[in-house]
């Protein structure tokens, strides 16, 4: 039987949602679970890994770690997945995990993929999915090593509902420091806005803004919904939106409930860092824009005009 490590990802103490998707569908691949947590006060979310769907828990818990070194953080994976005989060992879609993902390979001779939507195994092949230049193409790979480590591309997969696991811990040495890199200092983006890669609904701003004004009239409907607030490349060239907050190919990828896209035309660079989304609203005055294409939803309007009307319907909604 094949063997799935997951990597759990974790952000202030906090199990994220990739996590148990990661883990269904190792599940719903036949595969024994397990999943490999490290960080530091973290002994106490073993329950919540076992329910996630992992029948194993490895944890790495010591204060050294509390900070994200890639060293030290992939010496606690390589160790979890030597102990568990892992056939596939799969990060979810963060910094971490691209940052980690090539040191766990190296470690253990196998290979890396990266931003892979599916994978299968038959007998003792493995072969995964995975979109290439923009996304203009698919790939399909075989896989020629025992081991694959993969980081999976944002909303690749869903979490079932009901998977359940059993709660077995298995704790961890803590590894030397990395002496060759120390981290000093970590400095996180203090605007209190909602993370783009955290947000259930984003909210984005295209050229159709044209300005200021219009960012801010957008980002007014972003905060009525409590969404996450996000923009195209042109409006980071512009200097309207920090390049923090960039959907797309060069940007973050993102995989919400639903993405609105306001005054966006749809370049397959922003398509890349979206199109993952489970709904996508789409306003533009050129009803020929590609943005078109991918959306679920789609008004033809100016968004200046459109914007206040959503408003107005939404606060109607909620009252």
């Amino acid at each position: 039987m094949a063997k799935i490590l997951v990597i759990a990802d974790i952000k202030q103490g906090v199990l994220k949602g990739s996590t148990a998707e990661l883990l269904s569908k190792a599940r719903a691949m036949g595969a024994e679970t397990a999943v490999v947590a490290v960080g530091s006060n973290i002994e106490s979310l073993a329950p919540d890994l076992a329910a996630a769907g992992s029948d194993t828990q490895f944890i790495a818990d010591d204060p050294s770690l509390e900070q994200f070194s890639a060293g030290p953080y992939a010496s606690c994976i390589v160790d979890a997945a030597k102990q568990f005989e892992a056939t596939l060992i799969w990060f979810g879609f963060s910094e971490s995990g691209k940052a980690a993902a090539p040191r766990v390979a190296a470690q253990l001779n196998a290979a890396c993929a990266t931003e892979i939507t599916d994978a299968t195994l038959e007998g003792d092949e493995i072969q995964v999915i995975r979109p290439a230049i923009a996304g203009k193409v698919i790939q399909r790979i075989k896989v020629n090593t025992e081991q694959l480590v993969a980081v999976v591309r944002a909303g690749a997969f869903e979490a079932t509902e009901g998977i359940t696991g059993t709660e077995n811990v298995v704790k961890l040495t803590a590894p030397a420091a990395d002496l060759k890199a120390v981290i000093k200092e970590i400095i996180s983006d203090a605007s209190g806005e909602i993370d783009l890669a955290d947000a259930d609904i984003v909210i984005s701003v295209g050229r159709g803004a044209k300005d200021q004004a219009g960012v801010d009239l957008v980002k007014e409907l972003a905060n009525d919904m409590k969404a996450g607030f996000g923009s195209s490349r042109a409006m980071v060239d512009g200097g309207f939106m920090a390049h923090n907050k960039q959907v797309g190919q060069t940007g973050k990828i993102v995989a919400p409930t639903l993405y609105m896209a306001f005054g966006i035309s749809g370049a397959i660079q922003h398509l890349a860092g979206m199109n993952g989304s489970k709904v996508i609203l789409a306003v533009n005055k050129d009803p020929e824009a590609p943005i078109f294409n991918v959306a679920d939803y789609g008004i033809v309007g100016d968004l200046f005009e459109v914007v206040p009307v959503l408003r107005e319907e939404i606060k109607k909604v909620r009252s």
